[in-house]
């Protein structure tokens, strides 16, 4: 740890003005599919009979409830219109995607209901999509169910001793993804892990995360254990909980993939990582041939209104986009008028900071800061033409949801974005309804060619 002190300290000072000429560029709705909250599909034929069924054990207290339905979903202390258990598994929240050559789409379900601890029976899973933009339709071309039939899990799986040994909400929490020839890359944040998986889901490789050739580890690596006495120090971790791979993108050529840890790193003392003065996260390049991470990092500055990133994917060998959030859902106008006193009839805090970033990192700037070159304002896009199919403000999409966890370019001057709903955990559209997912077809040219 004091090797990672040192280097973050001289990794703040290079810092310099590398995000003070951030630009805010314009974005245009073209297109929209929504995809309804309550999309459940059926388990795998050949899974055991407790994966029938997601949600068994979302409770507070995380008792068993097999009676489906009668779990209510809730946002804080807002009551949602979605109840658990699930008869089947929850399709959504989708947590990462990647346009594919074919006009298709690659994305995710992440870990299931939010911790390890309450998703020992969500399945996980990757989806093939399509959208059809001007009829705000959705083709699912094809569902893959993780499993790890080969034991590379360097721990006992939730399934450990069934015939078909698939991979649950319990054993991992993947957030983002990159398809490649002989199966998907998979940024995991319990670890944090970086997966690999054939082209049918089998889980082929599990690998730590080194930086600066120390572990990176999170309060839910299955590594760390409480001692037996009261008396004993406690394991030392340096990520809070869900502060993993939440972005994952690959170097055009494939040679490389970049991990992009959702929230930074804690040094020795307690504070966090820094670039200048903003909270920074860790960009980690790791070399896709050897399987091994390179020694070389970068660091993401967070907005000081900023708590988290979303996701991350290239447009070309040193730039990239990525989603930046703080914590808050809904909007300002039903805002609780004290935020640290929550009720059920109002949203505490509402959203304020969702966006879009263009970032630069390159050979020239290993070890700084990423260079934020602009964004977009995800709660004022353009809507002229009345595209949106959720929302209410006249001639404006907003997207007031506590996580946005897809971006990717579609084309030269389109990107697609979307929500992870955290179904049925999370209600920004409405006080109290379940989100549901949006995708988005944006226009934003001058955004995506920004230098």
């Amino acid at each position: 740890m004091k090797n990672l002190l040192l280097t973050s300290v001289a990794l703040g000072l290079l810092a310099g003005q590398a995000f003070a000429d951030e630009t805010e560029f314009k974005a245009k709705l073209v297109g929209q599919v929504i995809i309804p909250a309550n999309s459940i599909i059926a388990a795998p034929a050949d899974a055991p009979d407790f994966l029938k069924h997601a949600g068994k054990f979302t409770t507070p207290d995380r008792k068993r409830t097999e009676a489906l339905g009668t779990v209510e979903g809730k946002d804080g202390v807002r009551v949602t219109d979605i109840n658990l258990p699930f008869d089947g598994q929850a399709m959504q929240g989708f947590s990462g995607i990647k346009t594919m050559d074919d006009g298709s789409f690659w994305t995710l379900s992440d870990n299931g209901f939010g911790t390890k601890l309450n998703s020992p029976d969500a399945a996980l899973m990757l989806h093939n999509v399509k959208f059809d933009w001007e009829n705000g339709k959705t083709e699912v071309v094809k569902h893959i169910f993780l499993s790890d039939p080969d034991k590379k899990a360097p721990f006992p799986i939730v399934l450990e001793g069934a015939e078909k040994r698939y991979l649950t909400g319990a054993d991992f929490d993947i957030e983002s993804i990159q398809p490649v020839a002989d199966g998907f890359w998979i940024g995991e944040e319990f670890g944090p892990y970086l997966l690999k998986v054939d082209t049918e889901g089998r889980l082929t490789d599990v690998i730590p995360t080194l930086v600066d050739g120390k572990p990176v580890t999170s309060p839910d690596n299955p590594t760390i254990t409480v001692p037996g006495n009261p008396t004993q120090k406690l394991p030392a971790f340096n990520l809070k909980r869900s502060g993993g791979f939440e972005g994952l993108a690959m170097s055009k050529d494939g040679a490389k993939l970049y991990g992009l840890l959702e929230g930074p790193l804690y040094l020795e003392d307690g504070s966090t990582e820094k670039a200048g003065d903003r909270t920074a996260t860790r960009i980690i390049e790791f070399d896709v041939a050897s399987k091994a991470w390179t020694g070389r990092s970068w660091l993401y500055p967070l907005d000081p209104q900023g708590a988290a990133i979303g996701d991350f994917n290239m447009l070309d060998e040193t730039t990239a986009l990525v989603i930046e959030r703080d914590n808050g859902a809904g909007t300002a106008d039903k805002a609780c008028a004290d935020v640290k006193q929550p009720k059920p009839d109002c949203f505490a805090p509402p959203a304020v900071l969702k966006r879009i970033y263009k970032i630069e990192f390159n050979d020239a700037n290993v070890g700084q800061a990423a260079r934020k070159i602009g964004y977009i304002d995800l709660l004022k896009i353009e809507d002229p033409d009345n595209k949106k199919k959720a929302g209410s403000i006249a001639g404006i999409y907003d997207m007031p949801f506590v996580t946005i966890e897809n971006v990717d370019r579609v084309d030269a001057t389109h990107i697609i974005v979307g929500n992870d709903n955290n179904l049925p955990f999370s209600a920004g559209r409405a006080l109290d309804k379940a989100d549901d997912n949006e995708f988005s077809l944006l226009e934003v040219g001058d955004f995506l060619n920004a230098k």
